[in-house]
């Protein structure tokens, strides 16, 4: 199924970019050679056509992509998983120290004793 998606995003963005290629930025286009031909009435509804089908593939693919995005999020598994590995990957050098604390007891500097009194040296 993301297979197809992705497929068919790839499919909407080559027709999204030939859509807007076929377009020129100050409103000629392909409009722009029928300059002479303006009695047809065609030449407006090309660039009618072209703006109509730029918002709808644009629209489509933000659609498409959000769903395949949905699609891809739903596995929270690997989540816990690196979780997982952070925990053990700082668990493990205060177990080779050796002498570390207990959880919840304070590790008293040198030159003091438990009780934070400070011993004679």
């Amino acid at each position: 199924m993301l297979t197809a998606i992705s497929i068919i995003i790839l499919i909407i963005c080559g027709l999204l970019a030939l859509v807007v290629l076929a377009q020129n930025p100050k409103g000629g286009g392909l409009a722009a050679g029928f300059t002479g031909a303006q009695q047809i009435g065609g030449v407006q509804k090309t660039a009618d056509f072209l703006e109509k089908g730029t918002w709808t593939l644009a629209g489509t693919l933000m659609v498409l992509c959000l769903i395949s995005a949905g699609l891809q999020g739903g596995n929270a598994t690997e989540v816990e998983d690196l979780e997982v590995i952070d925990a053990t990957e700082e668990a493990a050098p205060a177990a080779e120290e050796g002498a570390a604390a207990p959880a919840g007891e304070a590790v008293p500097a040198e030159g003091q004793g438990a009780t934070g009194e400070q011993q004679p040296g």
